[in-house]
């Protein structure tokens, strides 16, 4: 990889909050303050939800934000958690999505709860997040383009051309994500994979997932025309 990120314009991206409130608003305010200096974009890569303690109020503060809001696979299991709770439910359980219930008031199960109490989980997150939220949830994109980056929730196909990507490699990633360099020119920036340090490498990614629930470091790249990645944490 030759060349460098190049936006339109900067561009704030952060990586996965995972129900990290009070992370996500310090840093919104830190880069709230460099916008009103210099004008940027601001692209969030999913994992809103579960795993951390306050998924609902991240949730709630999300359409209000001047931002693009990508869609995550726990969102994507929240989804058919709600639309198929018997036979897809547990998997979403397991993996965070009790921490989500909670955040709702919802308890009574358990990763292994199975019959009717799953489906009066769903029907009571369904309730509590209500059609306006649920709706602007299913709408959000699954990659964003300015320039010659892109972000995404977890990968492309590096051997793929960018607007031919799968929403299952987008969602989930791709084996040879982290391996084989792109040979386009083109950038992509991502979380879904915890890196101990976040920024770009040499290979056309740019890694914003740090973890935030398990480290308490939640952190945004200002990726700038000029091709310097900029790192903002908690």
């Amino acid at each position: 990889m030759t060349t460098r990120p190049d936006p339109d314009r900067p561009v704030w991206v952060i990586g996965d909050v995972h129900g990290c409130d009070r992370l996500l608003g310090q840093l919104l305010d830190r880069i709230a303050a460099a916008r009103a200096e210099t004008p940027a974009d601001l692209v969030l890569v999913g994992d809103y939800i579960d795993r951390g303690d306050d998924s609902r109020a991240v949730l709630a503060r999300l359409p209000d934000l001047d931002a693009v809001c990508l869609l995550g696979n726990h969102e994507r299991m929240m989804f058919d958690f709600l639309d198929d709770p018997l036979t897809r439910g547990n998997r979403w359980l397991r993996y965070g999505g009790l921490q989500t219930l909670a955040s709702f008031g919802i308890g009574g199960v358990t990763e292994t709860t199975q019959g009717e109490k799953l489906e009066r989980a769903a029907d009571a997150l369904r309730t509590a997040m209500g059609q306006e939220m649920l709706r602007w949830l299913r709408d959000r994109p699954l990659q964003w383009t300015s320039g010659t980056l892109t972000v995404v929730h977890a990968a492309a196909d590096p051997q793929m051309p960018l607007n031919a990507q799968s929403d299952e490699v987008l969602l989930w990633g791709h084996p040879d994500f982290l391996s084989l360099p792109r040979t386009d020119g083109a950038w992509v920036a991502h979380g879904h994979t915890i890196v101990p340090e976040a920024g770009a490498d040499a290979q056309g990614r740019i890694a914003v997932d740090t973890g935030a629930y398990m480290t308490r470091r939640l952190t945004a790249a200002l990726i700038s025309p000029d091709g310097t990645v900029t790192l903002e944490q908690n």
